[in-house]
């Protein structure tokens, strides 16, 4: 589809007339025939300006999906050390909403070993069904095997949506699957909206973080996309579970994979600035490393943890683990300060759930002031040291 030559239409000075029309020099005329090369950027010049009829444009028909045929939102939930990683009930809460405003059920896929135990407790945060693959293949994560039984699960239930944590399981395993279904996937949403007609609005930071794009899949079924941890709120326990675990038949050909862990061996834990309490974030206002001792102080006395943004991460000021936004970890404490922040929109969307934001800056048109609950309009070398000085003398 696209440009279309009719060629009975086609003699010399038609096609002269079209030669010179072109901006992009994509129209030849050779031997009697009228080519069109790979300069041409689809302007439609030729269409609209050539002569009638000479070259047309048909749209590509795109293919229709009948999504009445698919139904439930739906989360991958991921077993991490011993446990149900916190981003899988994070959007079973999310999706939960989600399917409310089309009436579908939320269903959680959970593929593992010895599971039974975690697939009861996910019932109890608004899952109506639990999927689970449970086999001694899973004990660990495999590519192969894991995404042939996520597989087997969308052929079988076909849920309309499919939420995926942005964990290290989960940008793996994500786009493996859905290139399986043919289907779309949008990676580290920080917004999801549901329209009447099931189509599911994955919202995420575009052009370095200059717009936020609205990405929608409405020809094709399931919909996949990743989140982030701490991108959204754990939903209440609650007391009763009134779903139901349904265990899935794994196949041999499930278990089939090219590779074969021979041993695991656990890193030491590493700082996580995702869990802490509280957070000091530092901005390009920082220029060196002796300024850092201040804003490290101020930390320290909160008991938290100190971090900043990707100026810093560039100017090698902090570790890339201390980086909050959208290319760095996602932060939902309960009060972080922000010292000498311009609030980028990568920032903001990496800290915008935290209970309570107090900005430093001394641009008062500085967006940071935008999201914060409380803004001091100054210079951090005089503020920061007045905090900290406040804080040590039982005043804060």
């Amino acid at each position: 589809m696209g440009l279309i030559v009719n060629k009975e239409k086609i003699n010399e000075s038609v096609a002269a007339e079209l030669v010179k029309l072109c901006p992009f020099n994509a129209i030849a005329y050779e031997n009697g025939e009228l080519s069109i090369n790979s300069a041409c950027k689809a302007c439609k010049i030729c269409v609209k300006k050539g002569p009638a009829g000479a070259i047309t444009w048909e749209d590509e028909t795109a293919p229709q999906v009948d999504k009445s045929l698919w139904k439930g939102v739906s989360v991958f939930a991921e077993i991490s050390d011993g446990k149900i990683h916190p981003v899988s009930l994070e959007l079973l809460g999310k999706a939960r909403e989600l399917a409310e405003i089309i009436d579908h059920p939320v269903y959680a896929v959970l593929i593992g070993n010895k599971v039974s135990d975690f697939a009861k407790e996910l019932l109890h945060y608004g899952a109506d069904n639990v999927f689970t693959y449970d086999d001694e293949a899973f004990s660990d994560f495999v590519i192969s095997p894991y995404a042939a039984a996520f597989y087997d699960f969308i052929e079988k239930i076909k849920p309309s949506s499919i939420l995926v944590g942005a964990t290290n399981v989960g940008r793996s395993l994500a786009p493996r699957v859905a290139a399986r279904c043919n289907t779309g996937l949008t990676a580290d949403c920080t917004i999801l909206e549901m329209k009447d007609n099931t189509d599911l609005v994955q919202i995420r930071p575009a052009f370095g973080g200059n717009i936020m794009a609205q990405i929608i899949t409405p020809n094709a079924r399931p919909q996949f996309c990743t989140v982030r941890y701490k991108i959204f709120s754990i939903p209440k326990r609650q007391n009763e579970a009134t779903g139901e675990v349904v265990n899935m038949q794994v196949t041999d050909s499930m278990k089939k994979s090219d590779t074969e862990i021979i041993a695991t061996e656990y890193k030491p834990q590493e700082i996580d600035i995702s869990e802490a309490e509280v957070v000091v974030a530092c901005g390009r206002a920082f220029q060196k490393e002796s300024d850092l001792e201040m804003a490290r102080e101020l930390a320290e006395l909160l008991g938290g943890q100190l971090a900043g943004t990707r100026p810093l991460v560039e100017k090698g000021l902090i570790s890339p683990k201390r980086q909050i936004g959208l290319s760095g970890r996602t932060v939902k404490p309960k009060i972080i300060i922000t010292l000498g922040v311009s609030g980028s929109v990568q920032f903001v969307a990496g800290m915008k759930g935290s209970d309570f934001i107090v900005a430093v800056n001394n641009d008062s048109e500085a967006s940071i002031f935008d999201v914060a609950n409380v803004g001091i309009v100054g210079d951090i070398y005089e503020i920061v040291p007045m905090l900290i000085n406040k804080i040590k003398a039982g005043e804060l």
